[in-house]
């Protein structure tokens, strides 16, 4: 949905397919900071759109509970990961694993990493790559497409 256009936006596309859910946000201590009016459209890095005053320091959303409806906010330097879990993988041609270049963004490049049985170990850690995303993978030389999954 990352590609979806303003008109209607994210919201009517999603809203008139699934339900949307009222969600909290919180802090990293646990302290509710927030009401959310659908949970569905918080992703991870998410930092505007969360009904949280301004003025203090940057805040973004580094853990979606789903199950207790709870959006977990804090500082930057939380989404930072080094490794990355992936399923659902396809191959170009055969199964891959060892050093690739990673890409999980389309305004993102390539990053290096090491990957083995759906698991990418990042050279130098990475943003949080959040979960149904797709991850691509490409050779070394970042000549070709090797396979791909999603986050997981």
């Amino acid at each position: 949905v990352c590609f979806i256009t303003h008109t209607g936006g994210r919201a009517q596309f999603l809203g008139s397919r699934i339900p949307f859910r009222k969600g909290t946000v919180v802090d990293t201590d646990g302290k509710p900071l927030a009401a959310l009016d659908a949970l569905e459209l918080v992703t991870i890095g998410q930092r505007r759109g969360l009904g949280l005053p301004g003025g203090g320091p940057k805040r973004y959303v580094v853990d979606i509970d789903h199950v207790s409806a709870t959006v977990t906010v804090g500082d930057e330097s939380l989404l930072d990961c080094a490794t990355t879990s992936v399923h659902s993988l396809v191959w170009a041609d055969h199964p891959v694993s060892g050093e690739v270049l990673v890409q999980c963004s389309a305004h993102g490049s390539a990053q290096p990493a090491v990957l083995a049985e759906g698991l990418v170990r990042w050279h130098r850690p990475q943003r949080i790559v959040a979960p149904g995303q797709s991850v691509v993978f490409y050779d070394t030389t970042d000549s070709y497409v090797l396979g791909g999954g999603v986050a997981g």
